[in-house]
């Protein structure tokens, strides 16, 4: 069995038992990011046999600051399918490392498959966006993380919830609005539109053009999670989470 099927075999038994496991980086080396997308590739591979749908993609690695402790110089992507969705306001299912963060979510109303894409075509493909939250996970125990092992591990994607306010990035200034969230009421987490690549439009052309380079277009109807607004926050059994995004109204959810 290659490094990279034993990778991959390694985060499938770690989250059909729930039980977190060693880094995969040691099968397929730190650094090397596409090992780490082969890996992505088969886990995407086996939830699509198993009846899963693909129900759109995640950016991750937008901040400056968390490139630099990873050792890179670009965002990293995931696969969002229909069962990750977490309705607003609903309880989440209990993960194996939880964390939530804030950000924006562009839904498409046209496929974004061509070449050689711009700002604009993104623009034009956006129906309408939303509040989100992501609700990350790792199944690499205690966090210990790398890019390969969170590139390998569906860029440590969990659960998501979209807000229920629905509005044309025409009517948004989508660097400048800002965030707050909070946890339990207290506010754990600020920020604002420019923490994602400087405008979550421009994370979300990253995203397109790598889709186009895979094979794997983003499609008519399909959800961008664009990247986070803030720090990312711990949650626990118990815990209510809210993000709050200038004009784009709220989103939350309690961890069951």
């Amino acid at each position: 069995m290659s490094p990279i099927d034993q990778a991959a075999q390694r985060l499938q038994h770690a989250g059909a038992t729930r039980t977190p496991c060693r880094p995969v980086r040691e099968l397929i080396g730190a650094d090397d990011v596409a090992a780490a997308y082969a890996v992505q590739e088969l886990g995407t591979r086996a939830r699509l046999a198993g009846g899963a749908r693909l129900s759109g993609r995640k950016i991750g690695l937008t901040s400056a600051a968390v490139q630099k402790q990873l050792g890179v110089e670009q965002p990293d992507y995931g696969m969002l399918f229909a069962d990750m969705e977490v309705p607003d306001g609903a309880q989440a299912q209990l993960l194996l490392q939880p964390r939530a963060e804030a950000e924006i979510a562009f839904v498409l109303g046209r496929d974004l498959a061509a070449e050689h894409l711009t700002v604009a075509d993104v623009m034009s493909a956006v129906d309408y966006a939303v509040c989100a939250i992501e609700i990350v996970d790792s199944r690499v125990e205690n966090w210990d993380i790398r890019i390969a092992d969170t590139v390998a591990d569906n860029g440590s994607a969990g659960l998501y919830v979209l807000g229920s306010r629905p509005r044309r990035i025409t009517d948004l200034d989508l660097a400048t609005c800002g965030m707050v969230a909070r946890k339990n009421g207290e506010v754990v987490s600020l920020g604002a539109g420019a923490a994602c690549l400087g405008n979550p439009l421009n994370a979300t052309l990253w995203l397109a053009r790598a889709m186009v380079k895979v094979e794997r277009p983003l499609r008519a109807g399909e959800v961008v999670l664009s990247g986070a607004l803030g720090p990312m926050v711990p949650i626990a059994p118990g815990d209510t989470f809210e993000a709050q995004i200038q004009g784009l109204g709220s989103a939350r959810f309690a961890l069951a």
